[in-house]
C-alpha cells in the first residue's frame, strides 16, 4: 500500500520584548536561575497580570504580514494543567478567539511554490524550565522563562513531506526575523517547533491518527523526527496495529521518537476566559499604524527581484533568506543595476561561502556592497578575469591595500590582456608551435581546441581575456 504523510506544525515564537507578557520582569537570556522571575511570574497570592502592549503589537504585525484576520476582541483563557515549572497551575493563553486567524505562507521547494494555510496564531506565556542534568535523582526548576511572551503559530495539515515542513519552518523563521518580532535563535529556544504527524492511504481524504513531536529546536531534527515518525506509523499500520494519539519526544542520539504522554484534547485543559484579563479590543487605527511600519515583505521582494532584475525564483528565494542579505543585495544592485545577476551570483557564491566558512553574519561582512560593486565593475569592463577577481576578493576580505580594488589589481599584476593585436600574436605563436593539435582540431577532435586554449592562457599566466582568446583562436583555425 502507498502511504501519504500529513503534517501540521505548531511553532512557538518567542517575541522580542524586553519584559514579559504579564509582568515587568526581564526576558534577557542566560541569567542565573530564578533571578528574573518576579512576584507575578511566581504566582504569589494577590498578584494580577498586566498585558504587555509590545507583545500585542508584534502579534498584529505578524498577522498583517500573512494576510490574516486580526480578531477584535480576542480573549485570554486559562489553560489548566499541572507541571512543576508552571507556578500558577495554569497557563494564560488564547483559545476560542485568538488574536490572529487564518493567513498563509508561500514556500519554495525544488523550484515549485506551495501555499501553506495557517489556522491561527495566539498569544500566550511560556512556562519555566525543568533542569535535569545537574541534579542526581532530582529535578531543578528555573522560572526565568516563566511568563516570556510567545506567539504560537498553528498551520493547517497542508504539508506532505519532511522537506515541505522544513521549507515552511525556514520560511516562517525568516519572516518573524524579517519583521523584527523574534530573534529566531533556535539554540536558545526562541523558535521551536512541534510537529503533528499522521499517515493515511494514498488517495484517502480521511486524516489518520496523529502524534505530536514536541520541542524540535533545529531544522535538521525537525526533518529527521518527521521521517522516523512516519516510518514508525506505517510499520505499525502495515502490521495490522493501530496508532495511539500521543505526545512524543525526539531523541537525537538514537534518531528516534519515544512516548512522552498520552495526547490531551482541548477538554482536558478545561479552558475558560481568564477573569483577570479583559477582552482585548484592537482599533482599526492601531492596525493601520502598524501596517505602515512593516518593511517590504520577503514574498513581495522575491517578486520584485524576478520582475525588476529577471532573477530566477531560486535566486530570489536565496537572496531573501534573510532581510540583511536582501538589503545587502539591494545596496549593491543600486550601484550596478545593469549587472544584477552578477551581483546575485557573487553574494550567493563567494560572499555566502566565506561567511559560512568563518561562521559570520552578513552584517559583519568585511566586504561592503560598495567594495563588491567596485570589484564587479572591473569584471564587467574586462579589466580582470573571473579567476583574477577571486584573488582580488580574497584581498578585499583581508583588508589589504586599503581595500581599493584598482590598487589590488595593480599591485598583484592581475590586469587582463584585452588588446586584440597582442592576443592575436600569442595565438599565432601557440598555433605555430603545435601543428599536430591544429590538424587534430580540423579533423574534428574538439579536445584539441581546449588544449590550445590552455596553452595560450598558460603563456599569459591566465591574464588573457578568455572570450577574446576563444574568438580569435576559432577564427584562426577556420581560415
Amino acid at each position: 500500500m502507498q502511504w501519504e504523510i500529513v503534517i501540521g506544525l505548531e511553532v512557538h515564537t518567542q517575541l522580542s520584548t524586553q519584559s514579559k507578557i504579564f509582568s515587568g520582569a526581564s526576558t534577557a537570556y542566560g541569567a542565573a536561575p530564578n533571578t528574573q522571575a518576579c512576584e507575578v511570574d511566581l504566582a504569589l497570592p494577590g498578584v494580577l497580570p498586566v498585558l504587555n502592549k509590545g507583545a500585542v503589537e508584534r502579534a498584529i504585525k505578524f498577522g498583517l504580514s500573512i494576510n490574516a484576520k486580526i480578531n477584535s476582541p480576542s480573549i485570554f483563557a486559562r489553560k489548566n494543567y499541572f507541571y512543576p515549572d508552571l507556578p500558577k497551575g495554569y497557563q494564560i493563553s488564547q483559545f476560542e478567539l485568538p488574536i490572529v486567524q487564518g493567513g498563509n505562507i508561500h514556500i519554495q521547494l525544488d523550484g515549485e511554490e506551495k501555499i501553506i494555510r495557517l489556522t491561527r496564531a495566539h498569544l500566550e506565556e511560556d512556562a519555566g524550565k525543568s533542569l535535569h542534568e545537574d541534579f542526581h535523582g532530582m529535578t531543578g526548576i528555573d522560572l526565568n522563562r516563566a511568563g516570556t511572551p510567545l506567539l504560537e503559530i498553528v498551520s493547517e495539515p497542508d504539508m506532505r513531506s519532511s522537506a515541505e515542513a522544513v521549507a515552511y519552518a525556514k520560511t516562517l523563521h525568516t519572516l518573524v526575523r524579517w519583521i523584527g518580532i523574534c530573534d529566531g535563535n533556535m539554540q536558545e529556544g526562541s523558535f521551536r517547533c512541534d510537529a503533528n504527524v499522521s499517515v493515511r492511504p494514498m488517495g484517502s481524504e480521511k486524516l489518520g491518527t496523529r502524534c505530536e513531536i514536541k520541542n524540535l529546536n533545529s531544522f535538521r531534527f525537525l526533518e529527521k523526527a518527521i521521517d522516523f515518525e512516519a516510518r514508525r506509523q506505517i510499520e505499525i499500520l502495515e502490521d495490522g496495529g493501530l496508532i495511539r494519539q500521543e505526545t512524543r519526544l525526539y531523541d537525537a542520539n538514537k534518531d528516534q521518537t519515544r512516548t512522552m504522554r498520552s495526547k490531551e484534547d482541548a477538554n482536558d485543559y478545561r479552558y475558560f476566559p481568564d477573569p483577570d484579563l479583559l477582552p482585548l479590543e484592537i482599533s482599526h487605527d492601531w492596525i493601520e499604524q502598524l501596517q505602515k511600519t512593516l518593511p517590504e515583505l520577503p514574498q513581495a521582494r522575491r517578486d520584485r527581484y524576478s520582475a525588476q532584475f529577471g532573477l530566477s525564483k531560486y535566486d530570489a528565494s536565496v537572496l531573501t533568506g534573510s532581510r540583511e542579505m536582501a538589503d545587502y543585495f539591494d545596496t549593491a544592485v543600486k550601484l550596478l543595476p545593469e549587472h544584477a545577476k552578477l551581483c546575485a551570483n557573487w553574494i550567493m557564491g563567494e560572499i555566502s561561502g566565506q561567511l559560512n566558512k568563518e561562521n559570520m553574519e552578513i552584517t559583519d561582512c568585511p566586504v561592503k556592497p560598495s567594495d563588491l560593486v567596485a570589484l564587479l565593475a572591473r569584471i564587467s569592463d574586462g579589466t580582470i578575469s573571473g579567476k583574477a577577481a577571486k584573488t582580488v576578493f580574497e584581498s578585499l576580505w583581508q583588508g589589504e591595500h586599503g581595500k581599493n580594488v584598482d590598487t589590488i589589481i595593480a599591485t598583484k599584476g592581475l590586469k587582463q590582456i584585452s588588446d586584440d593585436n597582442a592576443i592575436e600574436k600569442l595565438v599565432d605563436d601557440v598555433l605555430a608551435a603545435n601543428p599536430q593539435q591544429v590538424e587534430d582540431y580540423r579533423n574534428g577532435k574538439e579536445k584539441a581546441f581546449n588544449s590550445l586554449i590552455g596553452q595560450i592562457m598558460k603563456a599569459t599566466q591566465g591574464k588573457a581575456n578568455p572570450a577574446q582568446v576563444n574568438a580569435i583562436l576559432k577564427k584562426k583555425l577556420t581560415q
